[in-house]
């Protein structure tokens, strides 16, 4: 069958039409939704997750089991999309069907997770904690990675007995909407439980807003962020944020360069450097500073860059033209305060090529701003002191890689603030059981993976006592 066959499913708010980032062509169009869209759905989600909620766990874990089935099978469909949706490689196209099937297979366990303890207690009863199910759950992910950063929140919420309206970015509504819809729908999952709302600022809004949401899940930008924060508090709601990050790769004295360079390139230009976890700062001690850099231009130099749908390339285009222009003008603004391009540094739209820059320091533009391009910064360090001060100098706290010395990398991660720190790998990475998240302005402490942080997540607390009779009153 065909998965993705257009006319692709939304809301009545009239379509959106689905562009090729390298090529400006139209692929399709995808249906938008409304703010009344949003809240008929909502709705139908509350009344359905009741059912839903009250089926045997197996049930629930046969679907998720057959949606991460699904993943495998569809594979090559789903991957063609993101590659011309979302402008990826093929490899991280892979990445991004393997990890949705992977992601769906550890739900599949959640239904039959243990959910609660028994508390100690005074009184003559039972004391237990006990997690239930949210209720509905929204689920507003972007453009970089749009199955992962979608599935990791839907399929756990799910499995956990929620129901979900999901709003996709819409510049990648297929990928990372359109194909989860079809994947559950064909996995069996029961009317009423996925929602899917393509749309604006206005649905974004709905979506957190509406009175049936109880959790909302969002990924994005810390700007936007900051405004779904504040929403949901406005109605008292939960909110997990996983936000932007400006994420330090750290070369200690003695690691073997060419390594390292090899490291700090996958960590700034894959995926065009449009990836949260992005090494947007690299620091290297200043006895290997000067041969990092020209390694790592040297690299930057000889990786291909061009349509992913057409040739074997390392990166392909930037997402579109306000994200080309905002890489070009930080890399403007940090030329113009004294940074120096090694490799790289003029835009060939829609492409920004694989870029290295020096001699910059703590306000330089491209050390201080998130990116989200294919900009590698670098600078030097003196001591591991320096290294902390430099790494914890920031108002992010997604990921930080160290490179080297095992002894040493641990007494700096020691010091640095960080959701993740990753010893001898650079700064992206993930997976279905690792608890992902980041602290300050890269999110507010919540974290999605593994049974524990996705228990959390998408399930209250609920205190049950239990007498053996009716207890006495003196009223």
């Amino acid at each position: 069958m065909t998965l993705l066959a257009d006319p692709f499913p939304g809301g009545t708010g009239g379509t959106h039409a689905v562009v090729e980032p390298a090529t400006g062509e139209t692929l399709g169009h995808v249906g938008i939704a409304t703010p009344d869209d949003v809240a008929e759905a909502a709705a139908k989600a509350a009344k359905a997750q009741r059912d839903w909620a009250r089926r045997k766990p197996a049930e629930r874990a046969a679907v998720l089991r057959r949606a991460g089935e699904l993943w495998e099978t569809h594979a090559a469909e789903v991957q063609d999309w993101i590659v011309r949706e979302a402008g990826s490689t093929r490899p991280k196209a892979g990445i991004e069907t393997e990890m949705a099937a992977g992601i769906c297979f550890e739900a599949a366990a959640l239904p039959t997770h243990p959910l609660g303890e028994v508390l100690s207690t005074g009184e003559p009863r039972w004391s237990l904690a006990r997690r239930v199910p949210a209720g509905v759950v929204s689920v507003i992910s972007p453009f970089n990675f749009p199955l992962i950063l979608a599935i990791r929140s839907v399929a756990p919420a799910l499995a956990l007995g929620n129901a979900v309206l999901l709003k996709p970015d819409l510049r990648t509504a297929v990928s990372g909407g359109v194909s989860i819809a079809r994947v559950f729908e064909e996995a069996g999952l029961p009317d009423g439980l996925l929602h899917l709302l393509p749309g604006d600022a206005a649905v974004g809004a709905a979506v957190v807003g509406a009175p049936e949401v109880s959790v909302v899940s969002f990924t994005g930008s810390t700007a936007a962020g900051r405004k779904v924060g504040e929403a949901a508090a406005r109605s008292l709601k939960r909110v997990h944020l996983e936000l932007g990050g400006n994420n330090a790769l750290v070369v200690l004295p003695g690691t073997d360069v060419a390594k390292a360079a090899s490291a700090g390139a996958f960590g700034s230009f894959l995926h065009q450097g449009q990836i949260c976890m992005t090494t947007g700062r690299h620091l290297v001690h200043e006895s290997q500073v000067d041969e990092y850099v020209e390694a790592l231009a040297e690299k930057a130099r000889r990786l291909p860059v061009g349509n992913p749908a057409e040739s074997d390339v390392a990166l392909g285009p930037i997402i579109d033209e306000r994200q080309l222009a905002h890489v070009t003008d930080v890399v403007d603004r940090s030329v113009a305060a004294g940074a120096r391009v090694v490799a790289g540094g003029k835009p060939d739209a829609p492409y920004y090529p694989p870029t290295v820059l020096s001699g910059l320091d703590d306000a330089t533009p491209a050390w201080r701003e998130e990116i989200f391009g294919p900009v590698a910064p670098v600078r030097a360090y003196r001591d591991l002191e320096e290294a902390a001060r430099i790494v914890n100098d920031s108002e992010y706290g997604l990921s930080v890689g160290i490179l080297g010395d095992v002894g040493t990398a641990m007494k700096l991660a020691d010091e640095v603030r960080s959701g993740k720190v990753h010893i001898n790998e650079q700064t992206v990475g993930d997976e279905p059981t690792a608890p992902f998240g980041g602290v300050g302005d890269s999110g507010n402490g919540s974290r999605f993976g593994g049974a524990k942080a996705n228990i959390e997540a998408f399930t209250e607390t609920q205190w049950l006592t239990v007498r053996a009779d009716l207890a006495p009153y003196p009223f």
